[in-house]
């Protein structure tokens, strides 16, 4: 049985979700509005609880909780796409969430077409990196950073011989975290991943609804983009199978 209950954080993820409390156009405030959706999910209110979150993020807020929770809203009713996508984009803030890996792989398990839904930066996946976020290796990255320099500082005073490994050791370090930061910055620029939204899409030979239909995907799927034109993207799921679909049917992870 799936776990679908809303993480309702109090204080914590407020602060995480929102910079203070601006009240909305009609007098409520973010932290108002994301506890009035969390509710409307409680009294089983998914599509007002669905509305809620949208708001939310329409109006520039964003946590991993608060995707987090559109997803099973979503879920319950029955909207595949959405609710994998919200997972993904929950995914970028907290990646090692134990809740959401579920959620996500329980909503995986119910999509039609038998791909893969990884195919993340490979370097980033063999070197363990997607359990982490960009904001993680960079605050990594400073602290090495830092202590690099303190021991460089500390050389100009004293050439004691644990000074020069420490130096070695922080240098190595450096080097390592560099290399994980420019990987990292790397896998999130250049991410094209995009989730199927509309129940069944046509994928055609080109920009035209005339065109010839290659394939059809179904909700859910993950695919990858490469252009857009028009109203319609270049999407693949292999150097094989790439065509044209209406841009409105598929959304951007990231």
């Amino acid at each position: 049985m799936k776990r679908v209950i809303p993480i309702l954080m109090a204080g914590l993820v407020i602060l995480m979700m929102v910079h203070g409390s601006t009240p909305a156009k009609n007098g409520e405030t973010a932290e108002e509005l994301f506890f009035a959706a969390n509710n409307d999910y409680k009294e089983v209110r998914y599509d007002d609880a669905v509305a809620g979150y949208r708001t939310l993020i329409d109006r520039g807020y964003e946590s991993g909780h608060l995707y987090y929770n559109l997803g099973n809203a979503a879920l319950k009713l029955a909207n595949l796409g959405e609710a994998i996508l919200a997972y993904e984009r929950a995914r970028l803030f907290i990646p090692r969430d134990d809740d959401l890996a579920f959620n996500l792989a329980y909503a995986r398990d119910r999509t039609r077409d038998a791909v893969s839904n990884e195919g993340g930066f490979a370097p980033v996946e063999m070197l363990g990196l997607g359990s982490v976020t960009l904001f993680e290796v960079f605050v990594v990255f400073t602290v090495v950073n830092i202590l690099l320099f303190g021991i460089l500082c500390i050389r100009l005073f004293t050439r004691r011989e644990w000074t020069y490994y420490a130096l070695i050791i922080a240098a190595i370090l450096m080097i390592t975290t560099t290399s994980a930061a420019a990987l990292t910055w790397y896998a999130n620029i250049y991410d094209d991943r995009a989730v199927v939204l509309t129940e069944e899409i046509a994928v055609r030979a080109g920009p035209d609804a005339d065109d010839t239909v290659l394939f059809r995907l179904h909700e859910g799927t993950i695919v990858h983009t490469e252009q857009q034109e028009s109203g319609w993207v270049l999407i693949h799921l292999s150097d094989e199978k790439r065509g044209w679909t209406e841009a409105a049917d598929v959304a951007r992870i990231r």
